[in-house]
């Protein structure tokens, strides 16, 4: 066999643009749930110490803190898009020949 054709990757072609897997797809949801409860609790910590200097600025994360768990669940179970397909669907050729509409002298032959 030719050198030319001996290929040394350790991973394969990839030949198909085809969706992650559904192991992939859940673990990259649970990181995001992660990421997004972490800023969660950062932020009712910051609001716990910001509450003696700033009244506006506790709100601010509490609110922040409140509204982060259900943006985190809406996130964790929203799945990506799907892809949009363009299938090769049949499409007649155009015909060689067109007949012609009625028009207001048309000729009929009765047999």
């Amino acid at each position: 066999m030719a050198s030319s054709q001996q290929h040394d990757r350790s991973e394969p072609l990839l030949i198909t643009e085809a969706a992650p897997s559904q192991t992939d797809q859940h673990a990259a949801r649970k990181r995001r749930y992660a990421i997004t409860m972490a800023i969660r609790c950062v932020s009712l910590v910051i609001a716990a110490f910001t509450a003696q200097y700033s009244l506006w600025a506790m709100a601010l994360f509490a609110v922040l803190g409140t509204v982060l768990p259900w943006v985190a669940v809406v996130m964790a179970n929203d799945r990506p898009p799907k892809k949009q397909l363009d299938p090769n669907r049949y499409r007649p050729p155009a015909p060689d020949r067109i007949l012609e509409s009625g028009s207001s002298r048309a000729r009929v032959i009765d047999m």
